[in-house]
């Protein structure tokens, strides 16, 4: 077993570490490196194919964890897509603010800050590895629980995208906070079903020999919301760019979990 797949570690990190430095050479050339965010996702779809068409079996398992991989991975890459996409002659706040901050040695920065993003794809992909072998012909109860959650995640985070996404097409609501849908409830309605959808691969991967090191997934990406690259950046550029609307937002909804608002 280990032989076939530390194969498909090493080829999935080649893949993806590649596919990051051509990301970094057209940032170079369209002086936009907020491409990265959608180039991130899309390898999660080039490791899901790297592990169906190296995988020496086909079973359910593995159909299974290949089809949510990519459902959520092309689903996330093409609303980042359209959100880059529409606006590439401006880079996106978080990495303006990035370039303030790597002024020094600008490029060179976002290289390492690219090919780091590929790491963590391999990181992410832990669990997927691990479940891809497992030659068990029977899928678990903790398989199913985790399927449901990991399809309500993907559910979940594609709802919060579009509401968002449908509030910032209306020319009236610029410079205005989101209140619409789940985002009426919590500020960070997608990050939550980001973090719901890497709680249930952590379920399904727990059948499989090793899959209890699959909580770091869930883990890292909860740190990574909480503390680094996820909320803390996403609050800092909305108080920027919203001011007092946004200060009354955060009084009156979760930093993260649904809740009802106050009155």
């Amino acid at each position: 077993m280990m032989e076939p797949l530390m194969s498909v570690i090493l080829v999935s990190f080649a893949a993806v570490s590649l596919i990051m430095v051509i990301t970094w050479l057209v940032a170079l050339q369209i002086n936009n490196f907020s491409i990265v965010d959608v180039v991130w996702s899309f390898n999660f779809f080039v490791i899901a194919a790297i592990i169906w068409f190296m995988s020496e079996v086909r079973l359910p398992r593995l159909e299974i964890i290949c089809a949510l991989l990519t459902l959520w991975s092309v689903r996330l890459t093409l609303y980042l897509g359209i959100r880059v996409g529409s606006h590439l002659q401006e880079e996106e706040g978080r990495y303006k603010q990035l370039r303030m901050e790597w002024v020094k040695n600008l490029n060179s920065k976002f290289f390492w800050f690219y090919q780091m993003q590929a790491v963590s794809n391999l990181f992410l992909c832990i669990p997927f590895f691990i479940m891809a072998f497992n030659n068990d012909n029977q899928l678990n109860f903790l398989e199913y629980i985790g399927s449901l959650i990991w399809i309500t995640g993907i559910v979940g985070e594609a709802i919060a995208d579009y509401q968002l996404q449908q509030f910032k097409k209306n020319k009236w609501n610029k410079g205005k906070v989101c209140q619409t849908g789940l985002w009426n409830y919590s500020r960070h309605p997608n990050y939550f079903f980001q973090l719901t959808i890497w709680t249930g691969v952590f379920i399904f991967a727990l059948s499989s020999n090793w899959g209890w090191l699959s909580i770091v997934c869930p883990l890292s990406i909860g740190w990574l919301l909480f503390k680094v690259t996820g909320i803390p950046l996403t609050e800092q550029q909305s108080l920027r760019s919203k001011g007092d609307a946004y200060r009354k937002y955060q009084s009156t909804t979760s930093i993260f979990f649904p809740m009802p608002k106050k009155n």
